[in-house]
């Protein structure tokens, strides 16, 4: 990867990292698009985590997720920019954070 590190999407509950290869390509792909940093602020996340922060999805569990933050607007749409181009389209919007998954074939979008 050109842009991340691994450590940065272990499980802030145990650890462990189990990061989907693909995803990751995708993902240093969108980031090198969006031309911003990506602050990874939730990666993979074991069952009982995802659990813990009320979580019923399984994309973080199949290390096919990533949350980014984003502290302002213009850095949100070159993100949201990024990750469209790059592929994804799975994308949620929150208030300082924008989630990123491929785990389903269904296209979407949602806000938090």
């Amino acid at each position: 990867m050109k842009h991340f590190i691994l450590d940065e999407f272990r499980c802030k509950c145990c650890g462990r990292v189990e990061m989907d290869p693909c995803f990751l390509a995708m993902l240093d792909d969108a980031r090198t698009i969006a031309g911003v940093p990506f602050a990874i602020t939730s990666g993979y996340r074991c069952p009982r985590h995802n659990a813990a922060v009320g979580s019923t999805s399984k994309n973080h569990i199949s290390g096919r997720a990533a949350d980014i933050r984003v502290i302002n607007g213009p850095k949100r749409i070159r993100i949201i920019k990024g990750l469209i181009t790059a592929g994804f389209t799975r994308i949620g919007i929150g208030t300082d954070f924008i989630h990123a998954d491929t785990m389903d074939a269904i296209d979407s979008c949602w806000l938090y």
